[in-house]
């Protein structure tokens, strides 16, 4: 009876847990939603110039790269809640400096994108790690699926929530207004991260060993170098985008509505390509895919309306599921055949992260001398094009590796999704 019991309360210790990472998931999502997308337009309409928010954001890439290493060294040394409860302060002191510096935020650019870089960092790492340790096999896809409806809910209401806010109101109130309900938000966050059970750290962490991996297993290799050109066209078209739809239609609302189209279509094809795209089918779905995002960059490149970015917004809506959904399975398939990958699952993260982000400085720096050399309206369209193909250079990457068996060991963990990606 006593063990009875006892396998009874672990149970409800798992579902307790299960249930409260996704109200912080939820929480984060949200928050994340709500303002984000903002900030840029924010920093764009306190300085007008390119280069503020290049800077800025170059800020979020580099802070977010290092803070990665960091963080999963801590995951292997230190409770992993503990990793999770850093993660959403810095992102609350991001919005809490926000509001504080005020109309002198852009000169605090940088600052500010390494806070967020940061904020990043940790909650990501801990929150991928936690999705492994709390899910079992059996909860593991209500978990993936109940997260995935909660940030496309966050992607779909918060940016067209906080453009009503802001055109409604005169002035900064309404960034003001939305800036500290993503702060209470996160706040909220830290609080219900008291109540998860101690998660307790093992082991030493091999990052140097499995960024070397990288010379002796082909697969590995491939499919970092394919992180690093994604990186390549999300650290441009993340913010270029964006301010791009602000230029055009000057109004927040307007931004909204883009980021609804959006986010409301990738949902509903995200679960559509979850059901019909078979392992087979994966390396042919990225081409499709690749091929349709880089066609989409045409559309708005010689006449940009604001009828001609909503087009934009549904193909590309259409385009990133039927890419994400098979590169990613095939990204945890690769770590679930590495060596010693269920050891080491969270050095492997680290270092597809860290060629990720390398991919986004990368791609943010040669933007700021391009802009900083030549007239940003004649140089931008040109680093689109140069860019914007780095989904198709993805395909050339994947399309050689093999992987023979399905791995024995799952390793899968939840995929990072923001308002900042998937431009």
């Amino acid at each position: 009876m006593l063990k009875i019991l006892q396998s009874f309360q672990s149970k409800m210790d798992i579902n307790r847990d299960l249930l409260l990472l996704l109200l912080i998931g939820g929480l984060y999502s949200l928050g994340i939603f709500l303002s984000n997308t903002f900030v840029n337009i924010y920093l764009w309409r306190q300085s007008g110039d390119y280069v503020t928010i290049a800077v800025y954001n170059l800020g979020i890439n580099i802070f977010q790269a290092m803070t990665f290493i960091l963080a999963g060294r801590l995951a292997k040394k230190v409770d992993r809640i503990i990793v999770l409860r850093l993660g959403v302060i810095f992102l609350s002191l991001f919005f809490l400096s926000v509001l504080i510096i005020g109309e002198k935020a852009s000169t605090f650019n940088f600052l500010l994108g390494c806070l967020l870089g940061i904020g990043y960092g940790f909650y990501w790492l801990a929150f991928n790690v936690l999705t492994f340790e709390i899910t079992e096999p059996d909860t593991r896809d209500f978990f993936n699926g109940f997260l995935g409806v909660l940030q496309s809910l966050g992607g779909m209401v918060g940016p067209l929530l906080a453009g009503i806010i802001i055109s409604k109101m005169d002035g900064n109130v309404g960034y003001t207004t939305i800036f500290t309900i993503s702060f209470i938000l996160f706040i909220c966050a830290v609080a219900v991260s008291f109540f998860l059970n101690r998660r307790s750290a093992k082991g030493n962490f091999h990052f140097k060993r499995i960024l070397h991996e990288k010379q002796n297993n082909k697969n590995w290799s491939r499919i970092l170098n394919a992180h690093f050109f994604q990186g390549i066209r999300e650290g441009v078209f993340v913010f270029v985008i964006s301010i791009w739809v602000f230029i055009v239609t000057k109004s927040e609302f307007a931004l909204g509505t883009f980021n609804l189209f959006l986010s409301g279509l990738s949902a509903v094809l995200y679960f559509i390509v979850t059901k019909f795209i078979k392992p087979s089918m994966r390396k042919k779905a990225i081409l499709v895919g690749a091929c349709l995002l880089y066609f989409s960059i045409f559309i708005i490149l010689f006449d940009l309306s604001y009828f001609l970015l909503i087009v934009y917004a549904i193909i590309i809506g259409i385009a990133y599921p039927i890419i994400n959904v098979p590169y990613v399975s095939l990204t945890y398939d690769v770590i679930g055949k590495a060596w010693k990958a269920g050891e080491l699952r969270i050095e492997y993260i680290v270092v597809r992260e860290l060629f990720l982000n390398s991919g986004r400085i990368v791609s943010v720096i040669l933007f700021l001398i391009a802009v900083s050399l030549f007239n940003a309206e004649k140089v931008i369209p040109i680093i689109l094009v140069l860019f914007g193909a780095g989904h198709v250079i993805i395909y050339l990457f994947v399309k050689n590796i093999y992987l023979g068996s399905t791995p024995h060991k799952e390793i899968l963990m939840k995929d990072q999704i923001t308002d900042e990606k998937n431009r």
